[in-house]
């Protein structure tokens, strides 16, 4: 847990990518393609697709030049960034952090241990709680570069927990995200999504 708590800290005060200086206009141009699979206005309709909408604006930077440079591999976006310079892609995430994000529903069967393990965490397995990096209401951290995670969809969180638990996705700032997903199981990984995607 001091390992956690120490990296959570760190990862607050240090950050190695400058604050965006997008233009939403120009960004709405540019991004014509991503609208195919993450919506025009960055609500997209397949659950394995994330919404961009809301999202802040220096994650997305971050994640669209780890994407471009290889450090996190998504096959569905081989090619995507291709071509695209920074300016583009602060661009891009202007536009697509303007937009509003459209909210999904929690399951019934899932809400309580869902807004648990959200809220609280679980204690008994060093997990601490989403809102230490998330905030209460799923918006995240912009100045830490923290995603926003209200009303993204379930299916989506719940690949990239996994996907931090096995390891296959390692861009997460002092392997905060891996070290609690490695503590978490199937049934809380889908709690813990569903009620996200309900959030906001």
């Amino acid at each position: 847990m001091n390992k956690l708590i120490i990296g959570l800290a760190l990862s607050l005060t240090i950050s190695t990518y400058a604050y965006a200086a997008g233009d939403a206009a120009a960004g709405k141009e540019k991004s014509v393609a991503c609208g195919a699979c993450h919506g025009a206005d960055g609500n997209s309709e397949v659950g394995t697709f994330p919404k961009l909408a809301g999202q802040n604006e220096k994650y997305l930077i971050k994640q669209m030049l780890a994407i471009q440079s290889d450090e996190r591999s998504v096959p569905e976006m081989a090619g995507q960034l291709d071509g695209k310079n920074e300016q583009d892609i602060e661009d891009i995430a202007a536009y697509y952090t303007s937009k509003k994000i459209l909210g999904g529903k929690t399951a019934a069967d899932q809400l309580e241990l869902g807004q648990s393990i959200y809220r609280s965490g679980i204690a008994s397995k060093q997990v601490a709680a989403c809102t230490a990096c998330h905030g209460a209401k799923g918006q995240g951290l912009p100045t830490a570069g923290y995603p926003a995670l209200s009303g993204q969809h379930a299916a989506y969180t719940e690949k990239q927990l996994k996907s931090f638990r096995t390891v296959s996705r390692t861009n997460d700032p002092n392997s905060m995200m891996r070290d609690i997903a490695a503590r978490l199981s199937d049934v809380e990984i889908k709690a813990v999504a569903s009620y996200i995607q309900g959030l906001y």
